[in-house]
């Protein structure tokens, strides 16, 4: 899911003005980019305290980008219709990672 968001935002960003291409578009990407990123390399690493820390840094890119993802819509680099389902699958990936959070510290 986490990488499907950031397919999403790729999407999203190619019809964003040109004058954006560094500013708000590149900001979005490398937010998007990040959250899978994290959960794999807190994947990769050698205990559960690790990845648990990992996890919370993609909390706050995943957060990070549905503030990208709000205020482009604000802009009207998005439309609602475009925006909603993004958001939507934002907060179940977020739910989905708190609750892998709290299954690591069970299991320590």
């Amino acid at each position: 899911m986490a990488m499907w968001l950031a397919e999403a935002a790729y999407r999203l960003t190619a019809s964003f003005p040109k004058h954006e291409v560094y500013g708000l578009a590149s900001q979005l990407q490398r937010s998007a980019e990040s959250v899978p990123s994290n959960i794999a390399e807190g994947h990769g690493r050698n205990s559960n305290r690790e990845f648990y820390h990992f996890l919370g840094i993609a909390l706050g890119s995943l957060t990070e980008l549905e503030t990208q993802i709000m205020l482009a819509q604000r802009l009207n680099y998005l439309t609602e219709t475009e925006m909603i389902p993004v958001l939507h699958k934002s907060d179940e990936l977020g739910k989905m990672l708190k609750n892998l959070q709290k299954s690591l510290i069970s299991n320590q």
